[in-house]
């Protein structure tokens, strides 16, 4: 069997169920297996694949089938043009996410900035930051210690272990002092529409629970949030489609003083609030 016949295999396979991720999904399984690139694989793609092979790739659909994520089958997903570790122990990284950590950099404009990505996950928001800006510390906290140890793992493989500072705690409690910028990606799905999420039961549901209105993480963070800012400094939520309205209430409650602005991903959906202190 050639690479070309078994990649239509897993396509017509996932069709049914994924008909719009299909090809791409079957594609990424399969360059697993065979440990290719894209270009690899297209470069040859009438080269053989041994039965083994096969047998390997086939359970792969198999699991996807079964709805489990791509990226924890393949313990891979990229995220702002780079490549990383997941696991079950954390959120997939997701393209919208990408316009929060734009904002940081733009805001951040090259300083040397004291960050805080809370609820850092598999540390992607904060690999990404100390990447584009090599002036700046971050500090990335999450409640989670097996969390923690797959962004030790990415910090380690992008090296910036040297300027990302992990910690373990909940939200802004485990912060050794004030910082100039606070950037996350809270939980913002609301209890009741979960089963809706295409991963539920895949992802931890403390990444994606996010209350009743999706804002219980959102109501904790902004009331912490002044005393753990310093002058000047700025707080860049990423919010669910809808949540614009509850969010601005929260910031001007929270942060009186602060210009209060939200920007919108590719769909429309305002995507990111931006609280900036005076």
């Amino acid at each position: 069997m050639t690479a070309r016949e078994a990649l239509d295999h897993g396509r017509a396979a996932l069709e049914a169920r994924y008909p719009e991720e299909a090809r791409l999904e079957a594609e990424v399984l399969l360059r697993h297996v065979l440990g290719l690139s894209r270009s690899g694989l297209y470069s040859d793609f009438y080269r053989t694949v041994s039965e083994g092979q096969f047998a390997d790739f086939w359970q792969l659909v198999k699991r996807r089938l079964a709805g489990e994520p791509v990226a924890y089958i393949t313990g891979h997903r990229e995220f702002y043009g780079l490549d990383f570790t997941v696991t079950p122990d954390v959120l997939i990284p997701r393209p919208e996410t990408e316009v929060l950590v734009e904002e940081a950099i733009r805001l951040a404009d090259g300083r040397a900035l004291v960050i805080a990505d809370t609820g850092t996950g598999c540390g992607n928001i904060a690999v990404c930051l100390a990447r584009h800006l090599p002036a700046a510390r971050v500090l990335a906290s999450d409640i989670s210690s097996a969390a923690i140890e797959v962004a030790r793992q990415n910090c380690e493989r992008h090296r910036v272990a040297n300027r990302v500072t992990l910690l373990v705690g909940d939200l802004l409690e485990p912060l050794p002092g004030p910082v100039d910028m606070i950037v996350t990606n809270l939980p913002y799905v609301r209890t009741a529409d979960l089963p809706q999420v295409n991963t539920s039961g895949f992802e931890p549901r403390l990444a994606l629970d996010g209350g009743a209105d999706g804002l219980d993480q959102f109501r904790r963070l902004c009331a912490a949030a002044p005393k753990h800012l310093n002058p000047g400094g700025a707080l860049l939520l990423e919010i669910g489609q809808g949540q614009r309205e509850a969010v601005a209430a929260l910031l001007v409650r929270h942060l009186p003083d602060a210009d209060i602005s939200f920007v919108a991903d590719l769909a429309g959906i305002d995507r990111v609030a931006i609280a900036t202190l005076a």
